[in-house]
């Protein structure tokens, strides 16, 4: 008994995964496995591809610079000198040795023969969703954050809408429109104007299911192909016209795939052209070269992942936060001081969020000390309201009317070196490693309550080790 407690507790770092945002989860992830703890735990780099294939990962591709460089394989899978993911290599067995490669495909019924708890980085769809959540409470393996309900209502923004409308938070007018809408209106102006009557401009454009900024627009003039570019670029849809793809030669072919390939910016491979489905730039290609041998309407590209939903909603003028809260114990959630993003007239979105010198972060942002307290106090109540556990990233808006709006619940905050999460930790005197060790010991605490056999003698590993 005396060797098991003192035996470090294996930590699956899950990061990857199917949703766009698998690259940010996998520079988190890289995070995470450099600051845990050695005396304590032990991590194991479990990379859950776009497939859903779990796979222990050997160590030195942690350090990749993108997934694509060591998984197919930037050499391996191109197509022109762009590097694919691996939805678009169809075939089983490729699948396999390309596996092999890069580490060992483990099953969930044997999760439990690999590590003790899963330390959660995955963003998104399947991550972020209650999808793994579900998966591991099944096996009865303990996991870090937020249970399965709380993490579904958080992915959700337009169920999300509706909760906080209820629950007396203040919201900015918004309009839902669905990819049936959408694709069923011949008359786009007349939508356009509609929203612009009700809406004002400028106004957001975004998707109902994703994070990091990925399909977010702003539509700031009243220009009918801004318009729909923003909702394509929402729901993960591309239209090509006849005109437009005759004038494309091959450098610009290649830049549109790059584009598109690019599951941050495009809608990504595998896509769909009406009931027909492409995984590879290659037949995409010669169907539409095919297809544009003579004067063709414009033809709809769609994500096998599009949206179903999409939310546009009133330009919010104000200042922007974003607000951690730490669940200290059962009840007693902690709002951190919260991060403002000074970003000029730049737009917050994927690359002003990760690439540094865009954007500047403050934290403690520049307030008086009652508004600070206002916007802490909000993110504790919404925290509660969605049952949130451990910790969650609440981001929002400030107006010049000292208005408070949150507007985006994270219940997995990104772990990559420049997240919120270590920012606001470090004002509280918490340093990576520290900050990390409270999240698995938190989460075994709520684990334990929820019944999972194993939390209670993994809380003792951690006490022994103090």
């Amino acid at each position: 008994m005396q060797n098991s407690l003192l035996t470090p507790i294996k930590v699956a770092i899950f990061f990857g995964g199917p949703s766009r945002e698998r690259e940010i989860s996998f520079a988190g992830g890289r995070t995470v496995y450099d600051h845990l703890d050695r005396k304590k735990f032990e991590p194991l780099p479990i990379f859950v591809d776009s497939l859903g294939n779990f796979i222990l990962l050997h160590k030195q591709y942690l350090y990749q610079g993108t997934i694509r460089e060591f998984y197919p394989s930037a050499i391996i899978a191109n197509f022109w000198g762009i590097p694919l993911y691996i939805e678009s290599l169809p075939t089983t067995e490729n699948h396999r040795r390309y596996i092999e490669k890069i580490g060992k495909k483990i099953d969930p019924t044997d999760f439990s023969k690999y590590f003790d708890i899963a330390f959660l980085c995955l963003h998104g769809p399947y991550g972020e969703d209650g999808t793994i959540q579900g998966l591991l409470r099944w096996y009865q393996i303990p996991y870090t954050g937020s249970d399965i309900l709380p993490a579904a209502l958080a992915m959700n923004k337009i169920f999300q809408q509706k909760l906080l409308q209820q629950s007396g938070f203040v919201l900015p007018r918004s309009v839902i429109l669905t990819q049936k809408e959408w694709l069923g209106t011949d008359d786009k102006k007349k939508l356009f104007d509609q929203i612009t009557a009700a809406l004002g401009l400028p106004f957001v454009v975004k998707s109902s299911r994703q994070g990091s900024s990925i399909g977010v627009t702003i539509v700031e003039h009243s220009v009918l192909d801004s318009f729909i570019h923003a909702v394509h670029k929402a729901f993960f849809i591309e239209a090509i016209s006849y005109d437009q793809w005759k004038n494309y030669r091959r450098k610009e072919i290649k830049n549109w795939l790059i584009s598109l390939i690019d599951v941050r910016e495009g809608i990504g491979f595998p896509l769909r052209i009406a009931d027909q489905t492409f995984y590879t730039p290659h037949t995409l290609l010669n169907y539409l070269e095919l297809y544009f041998q003579k004067k063709q309407p414009p033809i709809v590209l769609m994500s096998t992942q599009a949206e179903t939903s999409i939310i546009i909603e009133a330009f919010i003028q104000g200042r922007e936060f974003s607000c951690m809260v730490l669940e200290a114990e059962k009840g007693n959630p902690i709002a951190l001081p919260p991060t403002e993003m000074i970003k000029g007239k730049v737009h917050f979105d994927y690359r002003a969020k990760y690439l540094p010198g865009i954007v500047r972060k403050q934290t403690p942002m520049v307030l008086s000390t009652s508004l600070l307290k206002r916007i802490r106090k909000q993110a504790v109540d919404l925290f509660q309201l969605l049952d949130c556990q451990v910790y969650a990233r609440i981001d929002g808006f400030i107006t010049d009317d000292n208005e408070i709006i949150l507007n985006d619940p994270n219940t997995t905050a990104g772990m990559h070196p420049a997240s919120f999460l270590f920012h606001q930790a470090a004002e509280i005197g918490l340093h990576p490693t520290q900050l990390l060790t409270f999240i698995i010991q938190r989460s075994l605490e709520v684990r334990k309550d929820q019944g999972y056999l194993i939390a209670d003698t993994l809380l003792k590993r951690i006490e022994t080790k103090k």
